[in-house]
């Protein structure tokens, strides 16, 4: 179990990390927590290579349960809200497991094929997921004293679409970037896989 604390750890701090980001803006349409929580994918991918489906699978557990803990933690402390923290973690768990499972069914291809796809198919499933349970108004129900009315401005999508509410924008521009990191993702990916196969080797 100790060969697997790195990724716990790096799970971990990403979750709550994002949890406190995804409330600040970065510009008009992004969130410092999407520059951050792309991390997570690698982590699990690089688990799932180097280690194997049921490793992968304990690290995103393991790093559920701590990021959890952190998040109620920091809801706690009034620098997050429970139904970010929720949103968070049912997001994370859901598009963490499908991408361990999508890498899975594609190890055998050329090496950046599963690390991409299961990141891309991954990162469509946690946008969808955390930006409706967070911010839509219908589900304001889970978090009633939650302050979401900013989120829920209308405006037109990314500035030139259709009017719609603010989040809206901010889970497309958000996908938009986790796109961009997962193709930025596959170089230190084969680095960081590379460098621990050898270092195995080598014990």
């Amino acid at each position: 179990m100790p060969r697997y604390f790195p990724g716990i750890i790096v799970m971990a701090a990403t979750v709550v990390a994002s949890n406190i980001l995804v409330q600040f803006l970065l510009g008009d349409w992004l969130t410092w927590g999407a520059l951050t929580y792309p991390f997570a994918f690698l982590v699990t991918d690089v688990m799932n290579r180097v280690y194997g489906l049921a490793a992968a699978r304990r690290v995103v557990l393991a790093g559920f349960i701590v990021g959890v803990i952190c998040s109620v933690a920091a809801a706690g402390m009034n620098a997050t809200t429970l139904r970010i923290a929720l949103a968070s973690g049912t997001a994370f768990l859901t598009a963490q497991m499908l991408d361990v499972w999508v890498f899975d069914r594609l190890r055998n291809r050329v090496w950046w094929t599963a690390p991409l796809v299961s990141t891309l198919i991954g990162s469509v499933t946690d946008t969808a997921i955390f930006f409706t349970i967070a911010f839509s108004t219908p589900l304001s129900f889970i978090d009633p004293g939650a302050d979401i009315a900013w989120a829920n401005e209308i405006l037109p999508v990314l500035g030139h679409g259709p009017a719609a509410p603010l989040w809206v924008s901010l889970a497309l521009a958000d996908w938009l970037v986790k796109l961009a990191l997962a193709v930025l993702s596959l170089a230190p990916f084969r680095i960081i896989v590379i460098n621990i196969l050898r270092r195995r080797a080598e014990i």
